[in-house]
C-alpha cells in the first residue's frame, strides 16, 4: 500500500513539472502576403469645406460646430458635417467637411456652433444660413452669449 501511495505521489508531482502546453503558433505576415481584409466601413468623402473663425472663444472652451439641414421652422433633419475644435481666447480658424451639394426640396443648410466652458453652455452662433453646399469661407463670425 505504501508503495502504490509513493507512485500515485510520484506521477502527481511528475505532472508538476513538465512545461506548460504552449499557444498555437501564429503565423507571422510577410510583407509580400497581403493582410487579411477587413470590413470596408463606407465613410462619406468630404468633398467640400466650409472654413472661417470664430472670434474668441475663452481659452479651453469646447466649440462644437455642426452643418444640419433644417426644415422651415428651424428645426433639424439632418446633420450633413461636425466637427469639435478648443477655444483658445483668441479667434479660432475652422475647416468643417461635408460631401452632400444638393438641398433636399424644402430643407436649407444652417451653420451652428456651440461653445461651452466647464459644461455650461456660453457662447452660440445663432443659425448662419449657407445658401449653397459648396466649399466656401465665410469669414470671421461673431459668437453670442448663450442665453
Amino acid at each position: 500500500m505504501r508503495l502504490a501511495t509513493l507512485i500515485l505521489i510520484g506521477c502527481l508531482l511528475s505532472g508538476c513539472t513538465s512545461k506548460p502546453a504552449e499557444p498555437p503558433a501564429t503565423l507571422p505576415v510577410s510583407p509580400q502576403q497581403p493582410a487579411p481584409a477587413k470590413a470596408l466601413i463606407e465613410q462619406p468623402v468630404e468633398r467640400f469645406q466650409l472654413s472661417g473663425s470664430l472670434l474668441t472663444p475663452p481659452a479651453g472652451s469646447l466649440v462644437e460646430l455642426a452643418l444640419l439641414l433644417v426644415d422651415a421652422k428651424g428645426r433639424p433633419k439632418d446633420l450633413l458635417g461636425s466637427t469639435t475644435l478648443t477655444g483658445t481666447g483668441q479667434s479660432l480658424p475652422f475647416t468643417l467637411g461635408f460631401s452632400r451639394e444638393q438641398l433636399p426640396a424644402g430643407l436649407s443648410a444652417q451653420l451652428r456652433v456651440r461653445v461651452s466652458l466647464s459644461g455650461q453652455l456660453t457662447l452660440r452662433l445663432p443659425g448662419k444660413p449657407i445658401a449653397t453646399l459648396h466649399s466656401q469661407n465665410l469669414g470671421a463670425l461673431q459668437l453670442v452669449n448663450a442665453p
